[in-house]
């Protein structure tokens, strides 16, 4: 199975690789990905193995995570609960979406107990229906949590203490399939553009379905500012990633403006990368197949 917990630290590089060294450590355990974004201030890291391993891994990136990150000093334009935001468990193989989830509670439960950490159960694994989205988790933001957490019963976490931790906040741990997250950048630094595109095209608004979408505004150091859609695709085969593209793209030209270029951010499956070939060929009956290297290890 495969792991991606994102963490709220995009622009100390430093902490990023202290994370990915303690993840990679672990016997059983391979590192596919990292990446940071100082805009965001988070970075996502990619990992993959057994269950076992891969819990022990997490384990050890929440524990080094909420050693070197205090959210009372965080910022940054991306929704966030704690140091590690968000860690889901995501099946691959013939591994069962069930096995992610029983793995995701039992997680949940046990960094619960040894970090006395506020643990949030979503997706799959939610024991909560309201808590299937993630965006329902995430309401209000660390700083709403904060206040919410002791006297809402409703904001109560799964497990762990009803407050944050003093320095890593809460988690949101979760179960689901491979999510694409795909940033559209557009050539101009308006805002309500690209929160209007962003609302237009994400399916609680009424958009795309299995599309998350907002709106931010990059800022970074020696260049100039630069709106964003920025995407989670979390099905890719009901919506992928050349629809999205292609809806952002009509909806910036009637608003007198076009991409500008986009981005991935860590791993996309391969099937979805090919979709997006045979759409711009517009190639009819294209099969993973007759992608040669997809072939040849099929054959050997």
């Amino acid at each position: 199975m495969e792991c991606v917990p994102n963490f709220s630290e995009g622009r100390r590089a430093e902490v990023v690789e202290e994370i990915v060294r303690a993840v990679g450590q672990i016997d059983g355990v391979t590192v596919l990905d990292h990446s940071r974004d100082e805009t965001h201030n988070r970075s996502v890291v990619t990992f993959a193995g057994n269950a076992e391993p891969v819990v022990r891994a997490a384990t050890a990136a929440v524990g080094r995570a909420l050693e070197l990150i205090d959210m009372e000093q965080h910022s940054g334009a991306h929704p966030r609960i704690g140091a590690v935001d968000v860690i889901p468990f995501v099946p691959l193989g013939t591994t069962r979406i069930e096995e992610c989830v029983d793995l995701a509670r039992r997680f949940g439960e046990q960094i619960a107990q040894r970090f006395e950490l506020p643990v949030y159960l979503y997706g799959e694994a939610a024991l909560r229906p309201e808590r299937r989205r993630l965006a329902n988790v995430r309401r209000g933001q660390y700083e709403g949590l904060r206040d919410a957490i002791s006297s809402d019963p409703a904001r109560a976490p799964d497990y762990g203490p009803a407050r944050l931790h003093p320095k890593g906040g809460a988690v949101a741990v979760g179960a689901r399939k491979p999510l694409i997250a795909f940033n559209i950048n557009l050539r101009t630094d308006d805002l309500p553009t690209a929160i209007k595109i962003a609302n237009a095209i994400r399916e609680s608004s009424g958009g795309m379905p299995a599309v998350q979408a907002m709106g931010v505004l990059l800022e970074n150091p020696g260049s100039s500012p630069m709106a964003q859609v920025s995407t989670n695709l979390v099905d890719w085969e009901r919506t992928g990633i050349a629809a999205v593209v292609n809806e952002v793209r009509r909806l910036a030209r009637e608003a007198g403006t076009d991409i500008d270029h986009c981005e991935l951010i860590g791993l996309a499956p391969t099937g979805a990368l090919l979709d997006v070939a045979a759409d711009a060929l517009g190639l009819r009956d294209f099969g993973a197949d007759q992608a040669l290297e997809l072939r040849l290890a099929r054959e050997r």
